[in-house]
């Protein structure tokens, strides 16, 4: 079963301005990630696309980058639109090089219980296996 947090803390956390790290990022507007880019972008948040088969092209107002290690300044949410076996790496990114981030987020299907285990026991909020805009929907 996941530990996700409550409504009441997914609420407070989509309330708020946030740096958002996209990665899996798709210049395809057919794509998940390009929609939930744009739709969290329209809401006010900063995202950041990172995939490095795209690095330099912009897209959400932003150049995409190539390495999440790359994104410039801080960031406050890592939203991840990979295979669930990319999570213990993006983790260790995230608790290695990245102190700012305070919040793991992995889309719809994208769940792995040992790298949201370090994530926690690191001091980040984890929500797995659900989707910013479908969060928004029933919340807001």
């Amino acid at each position: 079963m996941l530990e996700n947090p409550s409504d009441a803390e997914i609420y407070d956390l989509l309330a708020t301005p946030l740096r958002i790290a996209l990665v899996g990022a798709s210049l395809n507007p057919a794509r998940a990630s390009h929609s939930v880019g744009n739709m969290l972008a329209g809401r006010g948040h900063h995202v950041v696309g990172v995939n490095p088969g795209h690095a330099g092209t912009p897209l959400f107002g932003q150049p995409i980058v190539g390495r999440l290690e790359d994104v410039p300044g801080p960031v406050d949410m890592v939203d991840v639109f990979r295979q669930s076996d990319a999570l213990p790496a993006i983790v260790e990114t995230v608790i290695t090089q990245m102190p700012s981030v305070k919040v793991i987020w992995t889309q719809l299907d994208v769940v792995h219980e040992e790298a949201a285990a370090r994530a926690r026991a690191a001091g980040l909020m984890v929500i797995q296996d659900r989707c910013p805009v479908i969060e928004y929907r029933r919340l807001f």
